[in-house]
């Protein structure tokens, strides 16, 4: 074994660092100053990051027991049967009272009068004109259905006439127009006349 061992190594000259000012200088026996820290972003981010779940599942438990609470005060219906109803109702079915024939006047159909009934020359197209006298005791409004009819009974156009208010007593005159052009000799007749009190 030998007793030679290597020099040790010149010291490495260490870089210079200006005192802040106003400090006195460091002393020659002082140890070296430490290096300058390194930045923390790392731990910064990991801490913003997890701060930002606890808020996060804090919000979540929240809401989820607001949610709760409201569920249990809204009274929520009864859940349905499939049973059928079996107690019977206490009140009677609705019946509509019978309107006196009297008091309403005499049959619509009795108030109006076909006064014209013929086809277009150019066209074809049939219409009717009509004379409507208002025998009810109130005004009413009329809407009035129109049929044509081919010399073999059979309805080959229609046409509907209406009225605004007709006083009681009073006529007026419209016309129901049919569409589609009809042989000559076509016929009209009252399909059916509602009438309405105002």
């Amino acid at each position: 074994m030998s007793d030679y061992f290597p020099p040790p190594p010149p010291e490495q000259p260490q870089p210079e660092h200006p005192a802040p000012v106003g400090a006195s200088p460091p002393s020659p026996w002082a140890a070296p100053a430490a290096p300058p820290g390194k930045q923390r972003t790392g731990l910064i981010v990991t801490l913003a990051v997890g701060g930002g779940l606890v808020v996060a599942g804090a919000m979540v438990a929240l809401v989820h027991a607001l949610m709760d609470s409201v569920s249990d005060s809204i009274a929520l219906p009864p859940e349905r049967s499939d049973a059928p109803y079996s107690e019977p109702y206490d009140e009677e079915p609705y019946a509509e009272e019978p309107v006196e024939p009297d008091a309403a006047g005499p049959p619509a159909e009795k108030d109006v009068t076909v006064t014209k009934c013929t086809r277009d020359s150019l066209i074809g197209w049939p219409h009717a004109d009509l004379r409507i006298v208002n025998r009810s005791g109130s005004p009413a409004a009329y809407i009035v259905s129109i049929t044509f009819v081919d010399a073999d009974g059979t309805v080959v156009s229609d046409g509907v006439a209406t009225t605004e208010e007709v006083a009681p007593g009073a006529s007026v005159e419209v016309r129901a127009q049919g569409s589609g052009e009809v042989a000559a000799g076509t016929e009209c007749r009252i399909a059916e006349v509602d009438r309405h009190a105002l």
